[in-house]
């Protein structure tokens, strides 16, 4: 064998490696001849920097997808650090993009502190850095530099020009910002926050702006997407995607795409489905499949049954279609589709029957709540529990609703508008599983039924519906730390018969938001159409 270890001699028998200890030595032995290792919390890190010392590839693979497996808010600092002693390229991006994705929780966290200023210039500077307000970005700054003042507080400047200062409120600033003594007395801060505060002030565009750090909005990390629905007497094939820190929508329609009404969505390992329906009196168990990454309509396996005024759920790997109406009777039957076999199955039916009802899950079960049975409007609400494959009935809502909206949010199932025999909704109210018992929340700001509903931004989101006489376009949000619906931007179409659904974790989330350049531009034309 020619060449031999730099470190010995042909003749050594015995070697000293330092920080090893026994117990990894023999694991790692152990690996050479198995080709399997055991890998726990308690060895991890010895392990690794043992396997990445002595070129042990197939170890050092195996200990980075432990802990990327294991990224938390309270370790990826922690974990992040660490790969600046080893080399594990996957497992640091990992968990720079778990920093990004979980910042506010992670600032909050006792290692936070500890990331150099040059990684939390680089956390701070993404456009994809997850955060619901940018006071978030700023409090963390303050919160990285008290750390260790007499050290830091010559980086302020640095660290404030990757805070998007004119996002923020004018209050806050005056308050918050300009108030503060080490941004106050800093030279290079003072020009920056009246930079922020002028803008927030005219809004106005200019080729200065396109470029201005300070007003660049965050990518989101999630959209809320609002497919088809009816409008103008007519199914409509329009999809808008919702940017909730530009507050615009966006298309993405594919003209080549049937229109459809009364349907239900669902999003699944990247995929968002396209359920049953209706278009040209044509009640509909076609599913249509997009394909997230690529933006292309795929055709996936047909349901057991028509369903349009159906309701739709997912709930662990699967997607539930239940009840609706198949052009002859309002239906009792459900099913489940499992994306691996491009498959659905029937499952045990609702105690009721139940069209325009609407569904969602929560703790493992899935919920539905009100509908229509073919005389009246319901009052009754069931849940579903897979592993029994059993309906079980909950407590009635407080009133009767059809074409309403169910979504889980705040660890409570929340039911919000709909039709009551007689009137449009705008009452909403939310169930508690623990007590069985349903209570009265906020009302929505205008009545309406058969609307888009999704929980994006711990905020609960309506776009659309029909009020009885108007079909609207506009979108209100509802949080329940205020108890208090506010407007958002509206969508570009009315409609109502529409599906909404919330993605989240996007890779290519910019294709489904505004473009940030192009963005003081699309400012400048909606202040122009509102005054």
């Amino acid at each position: 064998m020619e060449g031999h270890i730099p470190w010995c001699s042909p003749d050594k028998k015995v070697f000293v490696i330092p920080g090893m200890s026994p117990d990894v030595m023999r694991i790692l032995i152990e690996f050479a001849y198995t080709g399997s290792v055991s890998v726990t919390v308690d060895n991890v890190q010895e392990l690794l920097l043992a396997a990445d010392q002595l070129g042990v590839l197939g170890v050092v693979k195996t200990c980075c997808d432990f802990l990327g497996e294991r990224l938390g808010e309270e370790n990826c600092v922690g974990i992040f650090r660490f790969t600046d002693v080893v080399y594990c390229p996957e497992l640091q991006r990992r968990a720079h993009r778990y920093m990004v994705g979980h910042f506010e929780a992670v600032a909050r966290h006792e290692e936070f502190p500890l990331l150099s200023l040059q990684q939390l210039v680089a956390v701070l500077e993404r456009d994809d850095l997850n955060v619901s307000d940018e006071r978030v970005a700023f409090e963390a700054v303050l919160r990285w530099i008290h750390h260790l003042p007499e050290e830091r507080e010559a980086h302020v400047a640095v660290l404030l020009s990757k805070v998007r200062l004119a996002l923020m409120s004018m209050d806050y600033m005056q308050l918050k910002v300009l108030s503060n003594e080490l941004v106050n007395t800093n030279t290079e801060c003072r020009p920056m926050v009246r930079d922020a505060m002028d803008h927030i002030r005219t809004r106005k565009p200019s080729f200065d702006q396109l470029s201005n750090p300070l007003a660049r909005p965050r990518l989101p990390n999630a959209v809320l997407l609002a497919i088809g629905g009816w409008s103008r007497d007519n199914a409509t094939n329009v999809v808008e995607a919702y940017d909730v820190r530009s507050d615009y929508w966006i298309s993405l329609t594919d003209d080549h795409e049937q229109p459809r009404a009364f349907h239900g969505s669902a999003v699944l390992n990247g995929s968002l489905y396209s359920i049953g329906g209706f278009y040209q009196r044509e009640r509909l168990n076609s599913v249509r499949r997009l394909d997230l990454s690529t933006q292309l309509w795929h055709e996936a396996a047909s349901m057991c049954q028509r369903r349009c005024f159906l309701s739709v759920a997912v709930l662990g790997q699967c997607i539930y279609a239940l009840g609706g109406f198949d052009g002859f009777r309002e239906l009792r039957s459900a099913e489940r589709y499992r994306p691996e076999v491009n498959q659905w199955s029937l499952i045990a039916p609702m105690r009721e029957k139940r069209s325009h009802a609407s569904s969602t899950t929560l703790h493992n079960k899935v919920y539905i709540c009100g509908g229509f049975d073919g005389r009246e409007c319901l009052q009754t609400a069931e849940c579903y529990i897979p592993e029994a494959d059993q309906w079980t009935t909950i407590a009635r809502m407080s009133g009767l609703r059809g074409g309403h909206g169910v979504v889980a949010y705040a660890g409570r199932v929340y039911v919000v508008g709909g039709f009551d025999n007689n009137y449009r909704l705008n009452t909403a109210e939310a169930y508690d599983a623990a007590n069985n018992s349903w209570q009265q929340v906020a009302s929505m700001l205008a009545p309406r039924e058969h609307f888009g509903i999704g929980v994006l931004d711990n905020r609960i989101f309506v776009a659309g519906g029909y009020d009885g006489f108007t079909t609207y376009s506009n979108v209100e949000s509802y949080d329940a730390t205020t108890n208090e619906w506010t407007e958002a931007c509206g969508m570009d179409m009315i409609r109502y018969a529409l599906s909404c659904c919330v993605v989240s974790g996007l890779p290519n989330v910019a294709e489904y938001v505004v473009p940030r350049d192009a963005l003081p531009f699309y400012q400048y034309y909606a202040d122009n159409e509102l005054s």
